[in-house]
């Protein structure tokens, strides 16, 4: 979840009602009446600015319309057509598209019309914090604020501190296609959700017909945006059976202590087992490979009995992480000896085989592509491409060795476009080398006057666990997740990198970036976290009078204060700046005064 999508739960006063459905869904309460939650106002309205800056909103459904149909509506309009829409509900038909494979085969993906879409983000909001106060804490994929990251620490605290290092890999055949709509929607209903008439609505998502095609009887890949929570509703029942059968199996004697716990369930014949799940993605850890052995059994008996889905025999299979590595989300974990027995195993990892060989193809791609043709596009591109994957694998510890293994793979197409003169040496050092980047001692190259990030160069960063309070919908979680957002993320340079900027210079888009990195993402006036949409890049003195655009004569802004700070409508003004803090006002009149523009006196505002 981002700042921007907290600030919009906070806007819309939903945040209060979110809050509840959590709480009470950790009490184990029921919930009857969901649906005047989902066609409230403030709800709809919320959901609409989700799927706005969702890049996937621009992709047309089987009536043409993008997010552009919706923007053209008045707010009444918008709020009519969901609510009069979920009145009968009645899903519009699924366009269905192929995308490829690493492995050669190809990806049926389900393209809902945008309509639709709004309608299952407005449910998605209302189920997600009841869904939350249910989920095990070994999921992590596709929940707020947990991510790969996370799962790849949980995976290195289960090596590094304890002795069960013999892992479960288990592939499920075919999961989201093949995932039995009546199981599902017993799993909806034993979660707390007992309101017939989403659960009809719920139940006609599921059958969406792809077009050409027969009603679905099984499966949910069509369903988009709700996909990822109905599979975690599936698979959740799994990871506490998992758990329940050690971690948090129920005892006699009530443990102050969790050591204490484990030392006591030692003396029994139960088998250790930790399971660390991202979607259908899951690795259950235990001690023996005589308890591997049993686990991968009842496994397979258990998801064939309970959700009647196959488990892959080729692809399952039991690894001691003493002697191999076993794949997990791109990177490869290992148990390597500290040195003697005595001293036990640490966990050693470093990106998959597989997925580096692809980062290799991708690389030699582009800079093929950049051979042929050079221009500031590709090379944008390309240093996108390289923050996004020193950003994702930055957690595996030989991640220098593997990028230095990268970059010699591609040093010889690398090499060539220097001696061509198309990349360049003397790259100039800016806000994101030094943020990123800190501690490269070699000559920064450049390509098109952009400075290339250095491939082979990426700080090692040992992932954290995720804390057990952090939680949109607490007050305690939100303090814990606003701590975390000091740092830019690559996808948010990656965003702020797109659009046209018409005769812009190419010094002014480098300079731009680097000061949104250099104030953290921050607007200068009000110190808000601002979403890359929301990005203005303001000339402290304007080009009209003598500016230029240069770092120092740059600053972030959002877009709607940029509009002020040149406004020369002074009750506007101080009626938008009303609550502002005395320190951001004058801010805000230093702005005006470098512009030339006429100075606000706040003590107006009555």
């Amino acid at each position: 979840m981002t700042e921007q999508e907290k600030r919009n739960n906070e806007c819309y006063k939903q945040q209060e009602i979110l809050d509840e459905l959590y709480k009470k869904s950790c009490e184990g309460r029921y919930f009857n009446r969901l649906y005047e939650l989902i066609i409230n106002e403030d709800n709809i309205m919320q959901a609409y600015k989700r799927i706005k800056i969702n890049t996937g909103s621009n992709t047309k459904g089987i009536n043409g319309h993008t997010i552009k149909y919706l923007e053209r509506l008045s707010k009444d309009n918008l709020i009519g057509i969901v609510r009069e829409r979920l009145s009968n509900y009645t899903p519009n038909p699924v366009r269905m598209v192929f995308i490829s494979k690493s492995n050669g085969k190809q990806r049926p993906l389900g393209i809902t019309n945008i309509e639709d879409r709004l309608i299952q983000q407005c449910i998605l909001q209302i189920l997600e914090p009841i869904c939350e106060g249910k989920f095990h804490k070994a999921s992590f994929g596709f929940r707020p604020n947990r991510n790969t990251h996370y799962a790849i620490a949980r995976c290195q605290h289960l090596i590094n501190h304890s002795s069960n290092h013999f892992v479960v890999d288990v592939d499920i055949e075919g999961f989201f296609y093949n995932i039995n709509h009546g199981k599902l929607m017993k799993q909806i209903w034993n979660i707390g959700i007992r309101d017939k008439r989403l659960l009809c609505i719920i139940s006609k998502m599921l059958k969406s017909r792809v077009v050409d095609k027969d009603i679905s009887t099984k499966g949910i890949a069509q369903v988009g945006i709700l996909s990822s929570l109905l599979a975690n509703i599936v698979l959740n029942e799994f990871d506490w059976w998992i758990s329940n059968q050690w971690e948090t199996k129920v005892t006699n004697h009530i443990y102050t202590q969790p050591s204490s716990k484990v030392k006591a369930l030692k003396k029994t014949k139960l088998k250790p087992c930790y399971i660390v799940r991202y979607e259908d993605d899951f690795k259950i850890f235990t001690n023996s490979r005589t308890n591997a052995k049993k686990l991968l059994m009842a496994t397979k008996l258990w998801f064939k009995d309970r959700l009647d889905l196959k488990i892959n025999e080729k692809k399952s299979k039991i690894i001691n992480l003493r002697k191999n590595g076993s794949d997990f989300l791109g990177i490869r974990l290992r148990a390597v000896s500290k040195g003697t027995s005595q001293l036990g195993y640490v966990s050693q990892s470093k990106i998959d085989p597989k997925r580096k060989s692809k980062i290799i193809k991708v690389y030699q791609s582009k800079l093929k592509n950049l051979s042929k043709s050079p221009s500031m596009d590709k090379v944008k591109d390309i240093n996108g491409f390289t923050l996004g994957i020193h950003n994702y694998y930055k957690v595996a510890t030989d991640i220098s060795q593997d990028f230095h293994d990268i970059m010699h793979s591609i040093y010889g197409k690398y090499k060539t476009l220097k001696r061509r003169h198309i990349i360049t040496e003397k790259g100039v050092e800016n806000e994101v080398i030094r943020t990123f980047y800190s501690g490269y001692e070699q000559e920064l190259d450049k390509c098109c006057n952009i400075t290339l990030y250095p491939i082979p160069f990426v700080h090692f960063k040992k992932p954290i666990q995720i804390h057990p309070e952090v939680t949109l919908y607490t007050e305690v979680g939100r303090c814990r997740i606003h701590n975390t957002l000091a740092m830019v993320l690559p996808h948010e340079l990656k965003a702020l990198r797109r659009g046209n900027f018409g005769k812009r210079s190419i010094e002014y888009m480098e300079n731009r970036i680097s000061r949104f990195v250099g104030q953290s993402g921050k607007c200068y006036i009000t110190g808000m976290r601002l979403y890359p949409d929301e990005v203005h890049c303001h000339h402290k003195i304007p080009l009209k009078l003598g500016g230029n655009d240069k770092y120092d004569n740059l600053i972030i802004v959002h877009k709607d204060i940029h509009k002020l700070i040149h406004s020369t409508n002074i009750k506007l003004i101080l009626q938008s700046t009303k609550d502002w803090t005395i320190k951001s006002k004058s801010k805000f009149n230093q702005l005006r005064k470098y512009a030339n523009l006429e100075l606000i006196d706040f003590r107006l505002v009555t």
